[in-house]
């Protein structure tokens, strides 16, 4: 079974619109005091064996934008993961970064550290949409950013892009797509856009100066990039993600999977031998208590045979290929899983194929229905 590590940065320059993430604005007093928390974290993970001697198979740092820290902070970062879990030798390290936070020397820093996919959040091409959520910046910026990562040696390239921005037309989200595909990106995650509460979308939806997302809109976009997606080459391996052949991102397959990961970082999630915990949510929580030299975790649970063999059919259904129809074969006598399946095949979400289960195209639109119905 492989195993992750996902590292929390939780600094941006400025807050996206739609961002419902734990982050501070850097400065660059806070990454310090972060760095040192991370750096305790890891020590009393490795003290006690959290991972219980085994190597990463992938490392992803997320947040956040943690391009936000240096080169040199991320290198640092990076050899004391190695120091303290260790690295397969063919270990998958992932940074996400903004375009506007990276230049050639920044991103030939971090090929030579060891980090083998970078991950840009173009979000659009178009810079009046980009305007729109609140990202001031130009696309420009992502064309510049995806040739510098290509000059320091960087194959593994993905883009996130963001459909159903408000005043978005499909025209418009096929010009981004356009665009974007020109760059010839390993991969590319795409995401219907969501209002999520307390964010600045949220709060301009309700005084009336911006409008939801319009789902059949978005809808019509999804599956315009299904389409278009698959003709330039790309595999649709998940409901938001398609990549060339070989470059499925593995680390996101680890959750998916129902494989064991740790996660370090403020909020902060993980799962390791049946075990779910997560970590405090504020910046200042955690480091105050890894400060005290506590490990930060704020809940924890030690799931059931029942409720993991749930989560491994959830998640596993996020993937286009679905899961083994074998997966069932503990179902509890009742017979309530068969039943809760078969109710939704009627309905036209699920279906069976050669003996694996998984989404229709219309069950993929209601993946978090279904995930409810199941847990």
């Amino acid at each position: 079974m492989s195993l992750g590590l996902y590292l929390h940065v939780p600094f941006c320059r400025t807050r996206c619109h739609f961002c419902a993430f734990t982050l501070q604005i850097h400065r660059e007093d806070r990454a310090q005091r972060y760095l040192h928390a991370l750096s305790g974290e890891m020590r009393l993970h490795a003290g006690q064996q959290s991972l219980a001697g085994r190597r990463l198979d992938t490392v992803y740092f997320g947040g956040g934008t943690p391009t936000a820290l240096s080169a040199a902070q991320l290198e640092g970062i990076l050899q004391n993961v190695r120091d303290s879990f260790g690295l397969t030798g063919s270990a998958e390290i992932s940074v996400e970064a903004h375009p506007d936070t990276v230049t050639e020397d920044s991103l030939r820093q971090l090929a030579d550290a060891g980090v083998t996919r970078i991950s840009f959040g173009a979000q659009s091409m178009d810079d009046s949409e980009l305007l729109q959520i609140g990202r001031r910046t130009s696309g420009n910026r992502t064309q510049a950013a995806v040739g510098m990562a290509r000059a320091a040696g960087f194959a593994n390239i993905n883009l996130d892009l963001i459909y159903g921005v408000p005043g978005q037309t499909l025209d418009g989200w096929l010009a981004t797509l356009e665009a974007v595909l020109s760059l010839d990106p390993a991969h590319l995650s795409c995401y219907a856009l969501t209002v999520e509460e307390k964010t600045r979308l949220h709060i301009d939806v309700r005084r009336g100066d911006a409008v939801e997302p319009d789902t059949v809109l978005q809808n019509e976009m999804e599956d315009a990039a299904s389409r278009r997606l698959a003709a330039a080459g790309f595999t649709r391996y998940e409901i938001s993600n398609y990549a060339r052949p070989g470059y499925a991102c593995r680390h996101n397959l680890l959750y998916w999977q129902g494989q064991d990961y740790l996660g370090l970082g403020p909020s902060a999630q993980s799962y390791l031998d049946g075990r779910r915990f997560g970590n405090a949510v504020s910046v200042d929580d955690y480091c105050r208590t890894l400060e005290e030299g506590r490990l930060p975790v704020a809940e924890s649970e030690l799931l059931s045979e029942d409720q993991r063999q749930r989560e491994r059919i959830v998640f596993g259904l996020r993937l286009i290929d679905g899961v083994d129809r074998t997966l069932l074969r503990h179902e509890p006598p009742d017979g309530a899983w068969n039943q809760t399946l078969e109710r939704m095949a009627r309905r036209g979400l699920l279906e069976e194929r050669e003996g694996r289960i998984r989404l229709t195209d219309e069950g993929r639109r209601y993946a978090d229905s279904v995930a409810a119905e199941l847990i």
